[in-house]
């Protein structure tokens, strides 16, 4: 598949293939991992192009904030699925073309009776719940300082703080979001509201180091084929995803 686009296309650092060690947190459908397999869009994407070169990869999972800073660092190659931010312009090299968007928004008890209308002002007395180290956005990070903001590492905490009434909102994404209220018995108990907070897209993103100009460029070369063949927008259909 795509072999043509794909010559030349080589992702080792070095001569010969080294594995790449790809990192992300878990991402419902994007990036997870089940019995020691991983799966979603960010590893059949990278498997799709990397079995066509005989380029080794190891998947490994980690809290976000910390598989951020290891690609960042260079403790890992490749991270899965940031949202760009102008902080982390500065620490990654972002690929030219995201894979997945995501709507980000509130989540409110549905008996609240609180009503969003899109005025960061109107959240003043209301506690705020979000996910370390993700990215919601230039509206909701040019308001962060008039906000009460605290800070967990996952969307079943969240939601949990959020049912139990010891936050008012949680800032999160609909498609990590919505597998989990089930699981958690919430149907109906906690709610979206509009208007979303942002369209935020997801990329794969190299550390942003002069060794890995090349190898983003050649990768850049393969996925933008993969893209321009209809195999993300398969990809995303079939596993349900926006892509853009």
């Amino acid at each position: 598949m795509l072999l043509g686009a794909l010559a030349g296309v080589a992702l080792p650092l070095a001569a010969g293939p080294r594995e790449l060690l790809v990192v992300g947190a878990h991402f419902s459908r994007v990036y997870e991992r089940a019995d020691g397999q991983f799966s979603g869009m960010g590893p059949e994407i990278l498997r799709s192009i990397a079995s066509d070169l005989g380029q080794p990869l190891h998947f490994d999972l980690f809290p976000w904030a910390r598989a951020q800073s290891m690609v960042a660092q260079g403790q890992a190659d490749l991270l899965v699925g940031p949202y760009k931010s102008p902080e982390r312009l500065r620490l990654f090299s972002f690929c030219e073309r995201p894979f997945y968007v995501d709507d980000m928004l509130f989540y409110a008890r549905a008996d609240a009776g609180f009503a969003w209308d899109g005025n960061y002002r109107s959240l003043r007395g209301k506690r705020i719940v979000a996910i370390n180290g993700w990215a919601y956005g230039d509206g909701f990070d040019a308001a962060r300082g008039s906000m009460h903001i605290s800070l967990t590492n996952s969307v079943e905490a969240a939601l949990a703080m959020l049912a139990h009434g010891r936050v008012d909102l949680f800032a999160t994404n609909r498609r990590n979001t919505e597998p989990v209220i089930p699981l958690l018995a919430l149907e109906g108990k906690v709610a979206p509201l509009g208007p979303n907070l942002a369209s935020q897209h997801g990329y794969f993103a190299f550390p942003k180091r002069p060794e890995y100009e090349a190898v983003l460029e050649r990768f850049d070369r393969a996925f933008n084929a993969y893209v321009d063949a209809g195999e993300l927008r398969k990809l995303g259909r079939r596993l349900n995803v926006a892509v853009s």
